[in-house]
């Protein structure tokens, strides 16, 4: 049996690999390079929930990062239960094949460094981002261990979780080399510090610190040639290279990677680095809830005089993930109308009906009854007002649980508001004098963003990467993200 590391860059792509990231160069130089036809939908969800149990969403049911709970009648996103993800993990495909070749338990062990759906699984060890809710309706910003002793322990040794380097305004900005100021730097000594502590067979490593740029920027260079050659509105955004503004963060990221691999092969423990899906540049966003409130489908109440949605009350309403959206529909009378808005909206490539989904392997019952799917130029908002001062608070706010939507313009800070910087200050002044506060600083310009993902690129460089420096596990150029879940088993099976 084999120890291994599955070391996850998220967003690293073949053509981001090159000069900026010499480490992983020499990493697949040394072994081999795979392409990963990419999950769909091609989100973080979706994604690890294939490479963990080797099965479609149609199996495991995780059909984005959150969707419609028809019995709750409820949109929740980033939930955190291993038990929503409904088939066998390869932890307990690792446990079951131990237990044939040997008695020793050691090596049988998992540990989770912060991959997603890490509460309550039957892996051993578990790190993952989980805020305190306070009764008085404060958040305190912390993390969830598995078993809860490690979490004293592992703050004590590392300092407390760069939360707002995980996600939102400061995510993946600019932090002091060697310092586990950045999220991806300290979940890469939390990952040492679970492997020196306790050397399990398999460590499941997560890096976030390439989406959050990309998401902002785009990955290459922006140009208006190719779109208007093409005289096609959807054509790929891609100029005459890689955005210049992503070159600090494929360094940073080779660093923090390149020192994990040569810490685990120090250790005798295999090592494969893999990404979850490719981002690509991205200028038209699609606003589907306000289509269909134009039309008379989506249930908007007031509360306190700003709108809220209520989902279970509308007609029909979309669930915004990326560039895939699921269209649930209340009223199933209105399919055929909604096809045809959709098939008439600008930056809708595709719509999915039944048939279209048992072919994708998007047939679970947590799936939208239509699925729309971008042109590869566009991505779909949550956006369901149709006047800014009337928008929900925590629009304004990061907030990815109230949000019935994924919502990237979380990642920017509103560029309206003059001295944001010292609005924040004095936020945080507010917090610590025990007073209630909104962070209310957060665009509503969905324009803002410019890198997205959730379909499948045209360009097979845009997908996502395996690289092993065992290349004689799997001789494919080419594998599909379920496939991913037998060939790490291979890996640890190696002798």
């Amino acid at each position: 049996m084999k120890r291994l590391a599955v070391i996850n860059v998220v967003g690293l792509t073949e053509a981001l690999i090159g000069e900026h990231t010499p480490r992983i160069v020499e990493f697949a130089k040394r072994g081999a390079l795979a392409q990963i036809a990419p999950a769909f939908p091609a989100v973080t969800c979706t994604a690890q929930s294939n490479y963990l149990t080797g099965k479609s969403p149609s199996e495991h049911g995780i059909v984005g990062n959150g969707w419609f709970h028809r019995e709750l009648a409820e949109v929740q996103f980033w939930k955190q239960s291993n038990h929503i993800v409904q088939s066998p993990k390869i932890w307990d495909a690792l446990r079951e094949q131990t237990k044939l070749v040997t008695c020793h338990s050691s090596l049988d062990t998992s540990a989770n460094c912060f991959w997603w759906f890490n509460m309550y699984s039957s892996a051993d060890y578990a790190l993952t981002p989980r805020p305190i809710y306070r009764a008085d309706g404060g958040k305190v910003f912390d993390i969830y261990s598995w078993p809860y002793s490690i979490r004293a322990e592992i703050k004590k040794d590392l300092g407390e979780f760069p939360f707002f380097g995980f996600w939102g305004p400061a995510a993946g900005m600019d932090s002091p080399p060697g310092k586990a100021d950045c999220a991806s730097r300290w979940i890469a000594e939390s990952a040492k510090w679970i492997e020196n502590k306790f050397s399990p067979a398999l460590n499941l490593v997560y890096l976030p610190h390439l989406d959050y740029n990309l998401q902002r920027h785009g990955p290459f260079e922006q140009s208006g040639k190719r779109k208007a050659e093409s005289g096609n509105d959807s054509a790929p955004l891609r100029g005459g290279g890689l955005n210049p503004k992503i070159f600090r963060d494929l360094r940073e990221i080779d660093a923090i990677a390149g020192d994990l691999i040569d810490f685990f092969g120090q250790r005798g423990v295999s090592v494969v680095l893999l990404s979850e899906y490719g981002i690509t540049n991205v200028n038209t966003p699609v606003h589907l809830n306000r289509l269909f409130r134009a039309r008379g489908w989506l249930a908007v109440k007031d509360e306190l005089s700003l709108e809220i949605l209520d989902a279970g009350a509308s007609q029909v309403f979309a669930v915004a993930d990326h560039q895939v959206a699921h269209i649930y529909l209340n009223d199933r009378s209105l399919e055929k109308s909604v096809r045809e808005v959709l098939e008439k909206t600008a930056g809708v490539e595709k719509i999915l009906g039944s048939t279209e989904k048992i072919a994708a392997g998007l047939a679970h019952p947590r799936a939208g009854d239509l699925i729309a799917v971008a042109a590869e130029n566009a991505w779909f908002t949550y956006y369901y007002w149709l006047d800014d001062a009337r928008a929900p608070d925590f629009a304004r706010t990061v907030d990815i649980h109230r949000k019935p939507g994924y919502d990237p313009v979380e990642l920017f800070l509103d560029p309206k508001i003059s001295a944001v910087k010292l609005k924040i200050a004095w936020r945080l002044l507010q917090k610590r004098l025990g007073f209630r506060m909104l962070m209310d600083v957060i665009p509503l310009d969905a324009t803002l963003v410019k890198g997205s993902h959730g379909r499948r690129p045209a360009d097979k460089k845009d997908w996502p990467v395996f690289i092993s420096g065992q290349p004689e596990i799997w001789d494919a150029k080419e594998i599909a993200s379920t496939d991913v879940y037998q060939i790490l088993l291979r890996h640890l099976r190696a002798p």
